[in-house]
């Protein structure tokens, strides 16, 4: 039996008829790893020696009647969360030697389920790029061309299910940092509901992990099935014991609907700010016209959508307020410089940027009521949808470009050049309100890559778009292996 691609829910089933062990799976987990990750550079940390021993603990404890959500599942972990023991550097080589002694929470929520943690996945540096380098750990390959990126933040996560490296990974998301990856590589991501999985532990060295969910980004899951999506979900899902309490537990309403046909979606494909390329718009066109086969209701506009400049300006602020308070005082007071100076373009987004980065207390929280009134748009919006179907980025995965002034570097939509980081405004629709969104395969480009969409859906309501992603895996299939 081949098992390095098989999901995790059927690995499950396969240890409980007695088919494999957990030692088996894990052992084959490192061996597809030494023999491939070579070409690949996922892997930027190896446990093995401590995973051999957890599957040998998992047999066990299925030996005894056991049956935990994760129990003998071989697993990897982003760079950036915290495990007791292994190196934590966000790709910074000064914390190259940084080695925490307790747990993220999402991690310590992994090995209470049971799961077998291999190693952790390669990142860019400070997590700031939709490609993963940096100095200490080097380069992530995407499995389906070396020559090119396999996404960020999270792209060593996307990378390493790509290639089979074990059947779940985490990773986390702020600006399309598991959407971007699980879309270059073929993958399925889930960017949850703001708040929903505590981020304690992830948190850059050698800060403290303290109870905070801070802003905009989220911890989630990442798998190669929409099933186990929501089988990961389910366990890091829950309040941080520190702040709520272990009493406490968080229930998700269920989805909304268990039938294609029962679905109400809103497609966009276009973005007053961005041109959408052609194999993505096509991949969109292709989810949507597998819901209206199945059924669904789909339209194309509707009054009740937020404006997209507005949401788009709006998202450049926040995020940037987020980035510019950890920058050294110096680079700060310089941008501070800069932002009182004339903008050429005084709307565009370089000019939102660098204006966040140094907006006072009294700008965010004027930005911070504008995107409240963004939410309650939201809102009204899923009173008449189900959810929004839209790219998460512009193009496949680009050719590598380690350029180190971003400013420099360029992407290409169908023969046209646009600034490097503008390509993140897609992501930003659901990052900025908080709002759940999951990445699903849509096919490939002309050129054999991937193509993925999001499904954004209700807060709170995060079985709602991962429902509807399992329904059209069985529609029009969801991952495949790389040749």
């Amino acid at each position: 039996m081949e098992w390095g691609f098989l999901a995790a829910e059927e690995l499950s089933a396969a240890m409980r008829a007695g088919e494999v062990s957990s030692v088996e799976l894990t052992e084959d987990a490192i061996a597809r790893i030494e023999r491939d990750d070579k070409a690949i550079n996922a892997i930027c940390v190896r446990d093995f020696d401590r995973a051999l021993a957890a599957a040998r603990r998992a047999d066990e404890a299925r030996a005894r009647g056991e049956d935990r959500p994760l129990l003998g599942i071989p697993v990897t972990v982003k760079e950036s969360y915290n495990v007791a023991g292994l190196p934590t550097t966000w790709g910074m080589p000064r914390y190259a030697g940084f080695v925490p002694a307790e747990d993220a929470v999402a991690v310590s929520r992994l090995k209470a389920a049971g799961a077998v943690i291999l190693g952790k996945t390669n990142v860019p540096f400070m997590l700031g790029d939709w490609q993963s380098f940096n100095e200490i750990y080097g380069t992530t390959n995407n499995p389906w061309d070396h020559g090119r990126t396999s996404g960020g933040s999270s792209g060593g996560s996307a990378a390493a299910l790509a290639s089979g490296f074990g059947s779940l990974s985490i990773g986390s998301d702020l600006a399309g940092s598991l959407r971007n990856p699980a879309h270059f590589c073929g993958v399925y991501a889930h960017k949850p509901t703001f708040g929903l999985v505590p981020t304690r532990g992830m948190v850059p060295p050698p800060a403290p992990a303290l109870p905070s969910d801070g802003d905009l980004a989220v911890c989630g899951p990442m798998a190669r099935t929409a099933r186990d999506l929501t089988l990961l979900l389910d366990v890091m899902a829950g309040p941080d014991p520190l702040t709520l309490g272990v009493a406490y537990q968080l229930t998700l309403p269920p989805a909304r609907h268990q039938r294609i046909s029962d679905f109400r979606v809103l497609v966009l494909d276009e973005h007053p700010l961005i041109a959408t390329g052609s194999a993505v718009r096509a991949g969109v066109n292709r989810v949507a016209d597998a819901l209206v086969d199945g059924g669904a209701r789909v339209e194309r506009h509707s009054p009740l959508l937020p404006d997209l400049t507005e949401a788009a300006m709006l998202y450049a602020w926040l995020l940037s307020s987020h980035q510019g308070a950890r920058m050294p005082a110096e680079a700060y007071e310089r941008l501070r410089t800069r932002a009182a100076e004339p903008i050429a373009d005084d709307q565009g987004l370089d000019a939102a940027r660098l204006r966040g980065m140094v907006l006072s207390h009294r700008d965010w929280i004027e930005a911070d009521i504008h995107r409240e009134l963004h939410r309650h748009s939201w809102r009204r919006l899923f009173a008449e949808f189900d959810a929004v179907m839209c790219p998460i980025t512009s193009i496949p995965a680009f050719p590598h470009d380690h350029n180190p002034d971003r400013g420099e570097r360029r992407i290409d939509i169908d023969g046209v050049e646009y600034p490097y980081i503008d390509h993140s405004v897609w992501a930003g629709l659901a990052t900025m309100p908080g709002l759940p969104a999951t990445a699903v395969p849509a096919g490939r480009s002309p050129e054999g890559l991937p193509v993925g969409v999001q499904l954004i859906g209700p807060m709170f309501e995060d079985r709602t778009p991962l429902r509807l992603a399992e329904l059209l895996e069985q529609k029009i299939g969801g991952f495949q292996a790389p040749s």
